[in-house]
């Protein structure tokens, strides 16, 4: 993928595809700026209005996109590889970060889009200031088949479609299949993932709700025991898979807090 681009307003130009994007600016004073990443069935829409509330909870400007074969922007032209999270996504991202002439960035993703952030985190990019990972995968759980499955039941029997299709167009069919088929491959493994966790040096924070229908404990207690002292995370109660919707206040003051300690933070007024 080529990172030449022209950008437009909404639109996003890189090399021969197109993805859409959202900026909120932040408040003038050096803040970095959130670029969000969603989870494998999502887009830049299903994020809702928690770029409006991580504006105000820190005063970062927020960057939200939709990857290529998701939400609006340009269709993948072949399956997505059983490397999507650990080739595509952070290649990508690169190329967007190149692209918007951001030199100053928080990352934050939810699943799928949180072990992408964690694939670029080890790069240890110097723009990347931290990383937060919302209900991140590590691990392939009986859990996480189990809840695969169960979503792909009900794409089969037609209830997906129509949600689907209202957030992702054209892309629906393509960006189902892409997670659900890569998910249940019995060649698909995180194991590279965590090979590269120890190499994660800079601030990182890592939410899971502790009922996640798709994962166990074990994937924060794996990501303890690999990142170290870069890391901090934290096990909420009373929350599944989406902890921007099911704990919003929490995960609001978690982010908050940990940006406004990142090195070279100036405090909110």
């Amino acid at each position: 993928m080529s990172c030449e681009s022209i950008t437009c307003i909404g639109r996003l130009a890189l090399g021969d595809i197109n993805l859409e994007y959202r900026h909120l600016p932040g408040i003038p004073g050096g803040r970095p700026t959130l670029v969000l990443l969603h989870e494998g069935l999502g887009c830049a829409a299903q994020w809702r209005d928690f770029p409006e509330r991580l504006r105000s909870a820190t005063g970062c400007g927020v960057l939200v996109y939709s990857r290529q074969g998701y939400g609006r922007s340009s269709p993948v032209t072949r399956p997505r590889g059983l490397d999507y999270l650990s080739h595509d996504g952070p290649a990508e991202l690169a190329c967007l970060l190149d692209a918007l002439a951001l030199h100053d960035v928080v990352l934050l993703g939810h699943s799928d889009g949180a072990s992408i952030v964690l694939y670029y985190a080890a790069l240890n990019d110097p723009r990347v200031r931290g990383s937060i990972a919302l209900a991140p995968h590590v691990l392939v759980e009986a859990q996480t088949l189990a809840g695969v499955r169960q979503t792909t039941a009900l794409w089969q029997a037609g209830s997906l479609r129509e949600p689907l299709t209202r957030h992702h167009g054209d892309n629906a069919t393509a960006a189902f299949h892409g997670w659900s088929d890569n998910w249940l491959h019995p060649d698909f493994t995180l194991e590279p993932l965590v090979a590269r966790l120890k190499e994660i040096a800079r601030p990182l924070l890592v939410i899971q709700g502790r009922d996640d229908q798709y994962a166990t404990a074990e994937q924060l207690a794996i990501i303890e025991r690999h990142v170290g002292a870069a890391g901090c995370c934290v096990l909420l109660d009373d929350c599944q898979h989406f902890p921007q919707r099911e704990a919003t206040e929490q995960t609001l003051q978690l982010i908050s807090d940990f940006v406004l300690a990142l090195p070279d933070w100036p405090a909110l007024n």
